[in-house]
């Protein structure tokens, strides 16, 4: 692509312009408020036109005024500028098409910069969301504070055992409500243990002792006799 320094001089692309135009240099000067001297000159070169005068001059030519500008060395090769440059100079457009296609150009930067700047004001707006409601949460959070540990027990406090039924208490109780003499006996029964057995007297083993004697030769005779 064309730079500015490769094109024709600003006075040079103005008087192409209006050529192709078809319109004089008096009719050119009368609708951009300049003098008919002072055009003269600027397309020769003799004079450079100020920003105000190139902007005159592109709306009365129906062209970009960025083009105009860039044409002139008052902006640079950039956000696509050259392209508007291009279009006007290009020999092959006619008027018309060379208007045609800068405002379609143009409508089409306008339309992506006013998506990309809404764009840009949503995700500002979703990331303020956001950091509201992380504030909100730190808040709620310092304002509840760290739950209380439970209270420690007492120094040397013994645990409680658990509770134990006394014997005494369960069973049958009389209208005064203490426990009747079969309840007492059996507790005693119960703590003391089974009471032993009353031993055996002497006298007596030894009858019995004597008597089991006696069965057994009796016996022993009788089967002695049985054998004879």
């Amino acid at each position: 692509m064309a730079t500015p320094k490769d094109l024709p001089d600003v006075g040079g692309f103005i008087r192409d312009l209006r050529r192709n135009a078809k319109i004089s240099l008096r009719q050119l000067a009368e609708q951009a408020g300049v003098s008919n001297p002072y055009l003269s000159q600027i397309e020769r070169g003799l004079r450079k036109p100020s920003a105000e005068v190139l902007q005159q001059l592109a709306s009365a030519l129906r062209v970009s005024t960025p083009a105009m500008y860039l044409r002139a060395g008052l902006l640079d090769d950039k956000e696509g500028q050259g392209v508007l440059a291009a279009i006007a100079v290009d020999p092959d457009l006619t008027m018309a098409q060379k208007q045609s296609l800068t405002q379609i150009y143009e409508t089409f930067r306008r339309e992506n910069s006013r998506l990309a700047e809404a764009e840009a004001a949503t995700e500002a707006a979703e990331a303020t969301a956001e950091a509201a409601q992380a504030t909100e949460a730190t808040e709620a959070t310092a304002q509840a504070g760290p739950a209380a540990p439970p209270a420690p027990s007492a120094p040397g406090t013994a645990p409680e055992a658990p509770g134990t039924v006394t014997p005494a208490a369960t069973g049958p109780t009389t209208p005064e409500g203490t426990p009747t003499e079969a309840v007492l006996e059996s507790v005693a029964v119960t703590e003391s243990g089974p009471a032993p057995a009353p031993p055996s007297s002497a006298p007596a083993r030894k009858a019995a002792e004597k008597a089991t004697a006696v069965e057994t030769e009796q016996t022993a005779a009788a089967v002695e006799e049985e054998k004879s």
